[in-house]
């Protein structure tokens, strides 16, 4: 494999073609693996043991037990799939952006769809403002660990 002289320089693969599409379906199995467990703990720890209806009546009563277990579920998922995206396809800034990101926002349009009916304004300002920051904080750990 040939490597041009600075980060993000295109690379000559000796890979074929559809090795990029499955570094990203690992990338995408990795981090809605981590989502799909973090979100079961959310679950089962917080939503059944603490997520009362008078806990829920204050908005820092759901800032504290919906919104951000939500930010560190999307987080971690957001730093798996960064993980598990591989060399040499992380040097693209557009794939590896693909990867990291996508699992994060499937999972907020799927939770919007699911949740249509049921949508207030506070919700989906708030579930997307978790979603930028969690994202953000979950790429932005992932980069760290790269250097």
């Amino acid at each position: 494999m040939t490597r041009y002289g600075y980060p993000g320089a295109p690379v000559q693969r000796e890979e074929g073609r559809g090795a990029a599409v499955f570094a990203l379906a690992r990338a995408w199995a990795a981090g809605i693996v981590v989502l799909l467990l973090t979100e079961y703990l959310q679950t089962t720890l917080v939503n059944d043991h603490l997520a009362t209806s008078d806990n829920l009546e204050t908005f820092n009563g759901r800032l504290m037990l919906v919104h951000i277990p939500n930010a560190i579920c999307i987080a971690l998922a957001t730093w798996a799939a960064g993980r598990f995206h591989r060399e040499p396809f992380r040097d693209s800034k557009a794939q590896h952006g693909l990867a990291v990101f996508t699992v994060g926002v499937a999972a907020q349009a799927l939770n919007m769809v699911v949740q249509w009916e049921n949508l207030e304004a506070e919700g989906v300002l708030m579930s997307n403002a978790v979603l930028v920051v969690s994202v953000v904080a979950g790429y932005a750990a992932e980069l760290l660990q790269d250097e």
